[in-house]
């Protein structure tokens, strides 16, 4: 009977836990489509832009896709799919970058690091408005000549 019990209690002990994921995802103001809003952004020329940004659960993981351009105005989508934990986990789409970390600082607020062979390469702070309604973008790194590179994309959210 104690046996009984305890598995019992061990499955609602998970499914409790898969539920509490399930809503964290979805009451996350980071999940969603982001579009754009280059007349409030300062993209230096040159560099690459992501147009489109959509955040959506996974499974228990967080997939960002983009849809943007490169620097020489190509055509660009990369995807990366994981948690939101500091960890990293492969990024495809991007020839500068092949793995991807996010860290949560808080229910709006995400930092992120682009590696290349375990090097970073960009970092990034995400912030989302109190209102939901904008997502701004800053990232720091250097382009492929070596140079000091910094953006600032705002997003409003579709």
């Amino acid at each position: 009977m104690k046996l009984k019990t305890l598995a019992l209690t061990l499955t609602l002990c998970f499914a409790g836990a898969a539920v509490s994921f399930a809503q964290t995802v979805h009451q996350n103001p980071q999940m969603g489509t982001w579009k754009l809003n280059e007349a409030k952004s300062d993209i230096p020329a040159g560099s690459p832009k992501n147009t489109t940004v959509i955040y959506a659960g996974d499974g228990d993981n967080i997939k960002v896709t983009t849809d943007g351009v490169d620097a020489t105005g190509k055509p660009l989508q990369t995807s990366w799919t994981g948690k939101f934990d500091g960890k990293d986990y492969p990024l495809t789409g991007d020839s500068s970058a092949d793995a991807r970390a996010y860290t949560l600082i808080n229910g709006r607020n995400l930092t992120f690091a682009n590696k290349k062979d375990g090097k970073v390469v960009l970092t990034g702070h995400v912030a989302v408005s109190s209102n939901g309604k904008q997502r701004t973008l800053k990232t720091s790194g250097t382009d492929a000549a070596g140079k000091k590179i910094s953006v600032k994309a705002v997003y409003d959210k579709q």
